[in-house]
């Protein structure tokens, strides 16, 4: 943990110093003006910590407070940031080059011109950010599932991932997702993990609205990392009250044709999905919720279709382009070498910052389908 945080901090300080040498020319050297945003970024370096602090030791309003700010100031960090790396990159090769071509002066870009630019720009995405984030939308996937006889009726399969109900997203960012599954009356709803991201003892409200919810062949969740860092216990204690099933390690039959299978996530040190699936009756259409986009090898070829969230596709433009160094599959269906399908959602809610760029926020439904009845 030690070490988590102090790369923490030197990876956000190297942010903050970076971003405060690009916008400080715009200052035109107000001395006050400049120690008063040293004095900010200062806090918001440190904004985090404080919110898990704050929560843990029971201040929620106060945690509650400070991680709206603290995390808002984040995405617009990192927004800020984005742009301001070509420009300490480019600003890097003139200083090299200028002795021996004093001329290449003149094409610098640091000033306070290119620094309005880059503040006008940031706020505008950063608003932007804040819209897409709240715009919940339904990604609706139709699969042929040959192990569904001819004439079964489609099974409905609804999947919510990486919600981060706690400190910042309660009632109203849940609102909506409970007004959707109860428009879209799924079969199975399943989460993938990541459901919950702070202490949920104050928040029984936010149980009492899953339990709204009811399908016919039930709802199930996995545990995913943000269950660990927020405590394993009082998140299944939520989950359960809420109404659903854990599958740690293990899966279930649903209905006919079905077989659900579970696993905790790495951050838990849980066992490989293999042992799951390799007993399972191979006559029914296997569904593996594991919250990492990832592919076990020893897995492959025992599930028809896997679950996943976690990535969030990055959440902010050009994220992305990290995750996808770690999880290349981190955006939508996959069908996979030995037939099987990969399916890693955006994302129901948003880590951190609560601003999306680029990767909108999604429920997904799973319509599988029989094949039709051969001539």
């Amino acid at each position: 943990m030690v070490w988590f945080l102090l790369t923490f901090l030197c990876l956000y300080g190297a942010m903050h110093t970076l971003v405060y040498w690009g916008l400080v020319p715009l200052l035109a050297g107000n001395r006050n003006v400049i120690n008063a945003g040293r004095a900010w970024m200062a806090l918001m370096l440190v904004a985090p910590i404080m919110v898990r602090l704050l929560d843990r030791h029971g201040f929620p309003a106060l945690a509650r407070y400070m991680a709206w700010t603290g995390y808002s100031w984040m995405g617009l960090l990192f927004i800020a940031f984005s742009m301001l790396l070509p420009v300490f990159c480019w600003e890097l090769l003139i200083h090299a080059w200028q002795r021996r071509y004093p001329a290449l002066a003149r094409f610098s870009l640091r000033g306070p011109v290119c620094a309005g630019i880059i503040l006008v720009v940031t706020l505008g995405v950063g608003m932007y950010g804040f819209y897409e984030a709240a715009y919940l939308r339904v990604e609706r996937i139709i699969l042929i599932c040959n192990k569904l006889p001819s004439g079964t009726p489609p099974l409905r399969v609804a999947q919510i991932s990486d919600l981060h109900l706690g400190l910042m997203h309660r009632d109203k960012a849940l609102t909506p997702v409970i007004a959707i599954l109860q428009r879209l009356q799924p079969d199975l709803l399943v989460v993938t993990g990541d459901m919950v991201d702070a202490q949920m003892d104050h928040l029984n409200g936010l149980s009492d609205m899953w339990r709204s919810i009811d399908p016919p062949l039930g709802k199930y969740a996995v545990l995913g990392n943000h269950e660990v860092y927020a405590g394993v216990q009082q998140s299944l204690d939520f989950l359960q009250r809420s109404g659903f099933t854990l599958l740690r390690n293990t899966s279930v039959p649903i209905g006919r044709w079905l077989l659900l299978a579970g696993v905790d996530d790495p951050a838990l040190a849980s066992p490989p999905a293999s042992p799951l699936l390799a007993g399972g009756p191979t006559e029914r259409f296997s569904i593996l919720l594991k919250h990492r986009p990832v592919i076990n090898v020893a897995a492959t070829g025992l599930f028809d279709l896997q679950l996943s969230g976690h990535a969030h596709r990055g959440q902010i433009f050009p994220f992305n382009l990290l995750t996808h160094l770690a999880y290349p599959m981190q955006n939508g269906l996959y069908r996979l070498p030995a037939g099987n399908i990969l399916y890693a959602s955006r994302g129901t809610g948003s880590w951190g910052p609560p601003m999306r760029i680029g990767a909108p926020p999604e429920i997904t439904l799973f319509e599988l389908v029989a094949p039709s009845p051969k001539p």
